[in-house]
């Protein structure tokens, strides 16, 4: 039988990145399937028009959202994470997000009659909740993340989205509709900060003039940034949901969502990465730096290659058995943005890196021309073409994203890719890809269940040969299995 309590113990004792990935990445593994199975309750029993509101709300929240926290909370976790007067970082961070949070909520209401769109649905008084809530659960999830304890900040933020996903299904089953899934997003919030709050240790203290400066200098090309990749993510909605319906947003904006499932991993190193590799910046330990990141790329298209040739071969039926065939029709948008998230691992990364190592002016620079060329597509691409100008749009200027992020970072540092890694994620893919292609061949997917038989068999074929063809990846796979010491016998064929 296991044994918990010696599981957890073990994992304790493993390299702290390696741990903090591994809760990272069961919390988006636990919340993407529940967010899946969810996802697909919705579109079945409300419809992508709702749905289609909702992601319209989140991307307002998005937005007014990156405005009240102005990029201090990014420059508070990179100078909490430096060590030195963290108090009085996290002191000076909380007030600016309270004034700001307390200013945006006025400005709001001065302007409410214009915000139709969220009025007509219910969801306005949700959206400046929301917004409330988040200027105090920002700061508590800032001081953790600061504080370099990733694995219960990744863990908090599994639990938000599980709960918000609990409310959320009997608020739809009841019938309150959207109204319903921004409560949700509430109530999730709040349960996290609560229960992140316990493992919480900064304090309130007196801060000077230089602890605001301090922050101002970095929030600033933080804001910048993260405004324009906030832009960038939100453009294609808001934009879609101007040019055409909510219908086609939602169509569009779950199609997204499905393809996070290749960005399991790479969104758990990014969470685990960042205060890490300002620690390392600080005390100028380049060599590390260097070797986490061409990891980080490998490791992370270790499962979104496999998952774009799997995309491109089921995506159709997946979609069809998943959300029905409103959302079915969204099979070429699907191809694009799994393409756009293989795209998005060096942009993101690279982008990363830059700020993590305190250049978020050059972040800054490679962000707005992206951000640029991004709404201008859009805004040509999607009356043309509908939702698959607006993934072609992402496709084209997160490529050019990438491109830019990555001569920027070769400035400060030697950008080295593991390209027998890569070669060997590329072979098993292909191979893989060849064996789900036959079986589809003489196997119609006439339903979920041998949809997802063939979905289980391509899964398996992949792992197997790439723990064959990868030496490296099989020998730090067993060593983790090993550690943790959960029963599992390591088989000794492979």
């Amino acid at each position: 039988m296991l044994n918990i309590a010696t599981i957890f113990s073990n994992i304790l004792k493993i390299d702290p990145i390696q741990r903090q990935s591994i809760v990272s990445v069961f919390w988006q593994v636990s919340f993407t399937a529940i967010g899946f199975l969810s996802t697909m309750y919705f579109a079945h029993t409300a419809g992508a028009s709702i749905l289609g509101s909702y992601f319209l709300f989140l991307a307002y929240y998005g937005i007014f959202g990156m405005f009240t926290d102005g990029g201090f909370g990014g420059a508070a976790v990179k100078r909490i994470s430096e060590g030195e007067e963290p108090d009085a970082y996290f002191s000076a961070y909380f007030l600016l997000r309270l004034v700001f949070t307390i200013t945006g909520i006025l400005v709001l209401l001065m302007f409410k009659d214009y915000f139709v769109g969220l009025n007509k649905a219910g969801i306005f008084d949700w959206l400046l909740l929301l917004l409330f809530v988040s200027a105090l659960a920002g700061p508590i999830s800032s001081g953790v993340a600061g504080k370099g304890k990733m694995g219960i900040r990744n863990t908090c933020e599994g639990i938000s989205n599980i709960s918000r996903v609990m409310i959320q299904v009997p608020a739809i089953y009841l019938g309150y509709e959207t109204a319903g899934l921004a409560g949700g997003m509430v109530a999730g919030m709040i349960v996290a900060a609560v229960i992140e709050f316990r493992f919480f240790d900064l304090h309130l203290v007196n801060f000077q003039w230089k602890h605001i400066k301090s922050l101002s200098v970095f929030s600033f090309w933080l804001f910048l940034t993260s405004s324009g990749v906030l832009v960038f993510s939100q453009a294609d909605t808001v934009l879609i949901g101007h040019f055409m319906d909510v219908e086609n947003v939602g169509i569009y904006r779950v199609v997204l969502q499905f393809t996070g499932i290749a960005t399991f991993s790479s969104n758990a190193l990014r969470l685990t990465l960042w205060p890490r590799v300002s620690q390392w910046g600080k005390t100028k330990e380049l060599y590390l730096i260097e070797e986490s990141l061409s990891r980080a790329i490998s490791y992370s298209l270790l499962l979104a290659i496999p998952v774009l040739v799997g995309g491109i071969l089921l995506g159709d039926r997946l979609l069809y058995s998943f959300y029905g065939a409103d959302f079915a029709q969204g099979y070429h948008v699907l191809i694009i943005l799994l393409a756009v998230q293989v795209v998005n691992i060096f942009q993101y990364f690279f982008t990363m890196y830059l700020d993590a190592l305190d250049h978020p002016q050059e972040s800054f620079k490679v962000t707005a021309i992206g951000v640029g060329a991004n709404i201008a597509l859009n805004i040509i691409l999607i009356p043309l073409i509908g939702i698959n100008g607006a993934a072609i749009a992402t496709l084209a200027t997160m490529t050019l994203n990438a491109l830019l992020a990555w001569r920027a970072l070769s400035r400060h540092m030697t950008i080295k890719l593991e390209r027998q890694s890569l070669s060997n994620i590329m072979m098993s893919s292909v191979v893989m890809g060849l064996l789900v292609g036959v079986y589809r061949l003489f196997v119609p997917l006439s339903n979920i269940w041998v949809t997802m038989l063939v979905v289980a068999f391509g899964g398996i074929a992949y792992g197997f040969l790439i723990l064959k063809f990868d030496k490296k990846v099989y020998t730090e796979m067993k060593d983790i299995v090993e550690k943790v010491g959960i029963g599992f016998v390591w088989p000794g064929w492979l």
